[in-house]
């Protein structure tokens, strides 16, 4: 995989990469290259697995493998924003996700529901208002 990778606010000296801890490279390579519609480059030895966009272009996730287990809220999550946000969360509980928040969360016209990854990572699945900027 090849091709221009995010840039954090322009600057051509920074690439951005987000990186997640997990237990299992093919499992979580499975699951977020599905969740996301990402790549994933074939499985090595090593403590990591970067996923990217088909095309290359976006910002990477790295997966690194990792021997604890997650054991407290992260500090830091993804949001995927989607237009249809039941259809989104049933996919993802299907793909292996699990549901955190039994209800979605309303505020100011965003509606979203709380997941958590197969390693128990959260990630937000959001419905933005129709006109919606960004939080």
């Amino acid at each position: 995989m090849t091709g221009g990778q995010a840039r954090s606010g322009g600057r051509e000296v920074v690439v951005l990469a987000v990186v997640l801890d997990c237990a299992d490279l093919a499992r979580s390579g499975a699951f977020w290259s599905d969740a996301l519609g990402y790549v994933a480059e074939p499985l090595s030895s090593g403590r990591y697995r970067r996923l990217l966009p088909p095309d290359g272009e976006g910002v990477e996730l790295l997966l690194q493998r990792v021997p604890e287990p997650k054991t407290q809220k992260n500090r830091m999550h993804l949001d995927l924003r989607v237009p249809d946000l039941e259809a989104e969360v049933a996919r993802m509980l299907s793909l292996g996700a699990r549901c955190v928040t039994e209800s979605p969360v309303e505020e100011d016209g965003w509606a979203w529901h709380v997941l958590a990854d197969p390693d128990g990572n959260e990630f937000c699945v959001l419905r933005p208002p129709a006109t919606a900027t960004a939080p």
